[in-house]
């Protein structure tokens, strides 16, 4: 029986609206294919003029392994070699498979030449059932083509916003092993420069929302803030703000519009930690601050909260500090790989000071598979001879001589025999410069007569910071151990519990004065 041609236009313009409403749709190609497969009873793909499978409807399991997709991409090319733009394939036995040309593939010229190396996009339908899919796919291949458009420029989009990132990463990574004018070589390419005197924000807020919330951040900032999601921790923002952005001095009061403020004003679901004003190359001692303050800007009221300006463990980076140092570090400054995929001094020495930081999640910060990074520990276990892997004596120890390594000095008339007699960690803390630091450190915590407070501190190094073996010696609970310890941590504005925490600090302070 015929079919009136008021018939075959009203089926026409129906299926153009089922069209119009499935582009509307996100995934709208994928969602244009079901429904073309349905519709013709046939196997509907988009195909490229190289012979790839560039899309297929939601339920095909393996599109490269179908025959009929594989049927689809070899009249794509055999069409493509002919130079025409649409016409059916098959036949003599072989599946007939209708083809139309839906313009230039990824990366084609924006001519759309068909013989572009890129090729060209293919709307095929392998075995239709459908006496009019000719008809059909000519209506669909103009929708689909806007869709295809839009979702490959939506793709395009994030590859570059992906690779934006990583370089962003790339850069942060650089300053915080030291590798200045390396980070500001790429930093040149990105907007904004990179500050030489800055504050360091760490700013929490939830994961999924994190690009969102920096795009609201950069604008508080007027575009002048440097910021990176954070690569160890997912629902961390780091920032870095030039000095300027602040206005008034530290030690005034806080005025309203000052930027931390507006961020945890404007971004309600944020909290902000704030380092002091540092230069590029203390970038790493700028990011503790501000995760030291992040531990206060919890609980904090205004969500906000500055570093409350701890003196430096640098003012023992004198002569003999740094000679101690050097001697300690001085077998992985030596060390010479025996195998060029080894990792070198300079990549141990990242290392330790990721895992001091970040412990487990170094990992994520060097990008290596955390069974590298166990071996990486282990070896330096082995050329340092510590027990930096377990021991908190011995991590306390790297990290102060990381510190004083890497600590800019003024080199002078240095007495040979003072060098030797401060040739151990325990000269080096018996100095009256390591008394003043240490009383510095621990004052805060005697100040706000917390309860038992340096007396679970105490437990806790001397236990390694673990708090099972805390609340053991303690006899108290575990929940118990914890809480005590966050006072501690509202006390002295330091983050203890969370990583990078000031545990080294507060072990080498109270070796210095006796007390552990």
């Amino acid at each position: 029986m015929a079919v009136s041609p008021s018939a075959t236009r009203a089926d026409r313009a129906d299926d153009v609206l089922v069209l119009a409403r499935l582009s509307a749709k996100r995934g709208a190609v994928r969602a244009i294919l079901d429904w073309l497969t349905r519709r013709t009873g046939g196997l509907a793909v988009l195909a490229g003029s190289d012979g790839s499978v560039l899309a297929a409807p939601g339920g095909t399991p393996d599109p490269a392994a179908s025959p009929s997709a594989a049927s689809a991409a070899t009249a794509a090319v055999e069409l493509h070699r002919r130079g025409a733009p649409s016409a059916v394939l098959g036949g003599d036995g072989a599946h007939p498979v209708h083809l139309v040309a839906l313009g230039p593939g990824p990366g084609a010229d924006t001519d759309g030449a068909a013989g572009d190396a890129a090729g060209v996009v293919y709307l095929a339908v392998v075995r239709p059932d459908d006496p009019r899919c000719g008809v059909l796919l000519a209506d669909a291949s103009r929708t689909l083509a806007l869709c295809w458009r839009l979702e490959e420029a939506e793709r395009a989009r994030r590859r570059v916003e992906s690779a934006e990132v990583h370089s962003r990463e790339a850069v942060l990574h650089l300053l915080m092993v030291g590798s200045v004018p390396a980070a500001q070589r790429i930093a040149g390419a990105l907007r904004p420069a990179l500050p030489a005197v800055a504050q360091v924000y760490v700013i929490e807020c939830p994961s999924s929302r994190r690009h969102e919330i920096a795009v609201r951040i950069d604008r508080t900032a007027r575009g002048r803030a440097w910021i990176v999601p954070c690569p160890v921790r997912p629902h961390h923002l780091i920032a870095l703000v030039p000095s300027e952005e602040d206005p008034g001095p530290r030690d005034r009061d806080p005025g309203p519009d000052r930027l931390d403020r507006l961020i945890a004003r404007d971004v309600p679901e944020c909290r902000v930690g704030v380092s002091a004003e540092v230069a590029l190359r203390d970038t790493p001692a700028g990011y503790e601050q501000a995760f030291h303050a992040l531990a206060v800007a919890r609980d904090a009221p205004e969500r906000c909260a500055s570093f409350g300006g701890h003196t430096d463990v640098t003012v023992l980076a004198g002569p003999e500090g740094r000679t101690w140092a050097d001697e300690l570090l001085g077998p992985c400054l030596r060390y010479a790989p025996t195998r060029r995929a080894d990792p070198g001094p300079r990549e141990l020495l990242d290392t330790l000071g990721s895992w001091l930081s970040f412990g487990g999640a170094a990992s994520r910060h060097l990008k290596i598979h955390r069974n590298t990074l166990a071996a990486r520990v282990r070896h330096l276990d082995g050329l340092l001879g510590l027990d930096v892997s377990r021991r908190l004596a011995s991590q306390s120890a790297a990290w102060l001589a990381l510190r004083l390594h890497t600590a800019p000095w003024t080199a002078g008339a240095v007495d040979a025999a003072t060098v030797d007699r401060a040739a151990t960690l325990d000269a080096l803390l018996a100095t009256p410069a390591a008394e003043i630091w240490a009383r510095t450190q621990l004052r805060p915590l005697e100040q706000a007569r917390v309860t038992a407070g340096q007396e679970t501190v105490r437990a806790w190094l001397q236990a390694d910071a673990r708090l099972p073996a805390t609340a053991s010696a303690l006899g108290i609970s575990l929940p118990g151990a914890r809480k005590r310890l966050a006072k501690a941590e509202d006390a002295l504005g330091r983050s203890l519990l969370r990583a990078p925490s000031a545990k080294y600090e507060l072990w080498l302070a109270m070796r210095a004065l006796g007390t552990l």
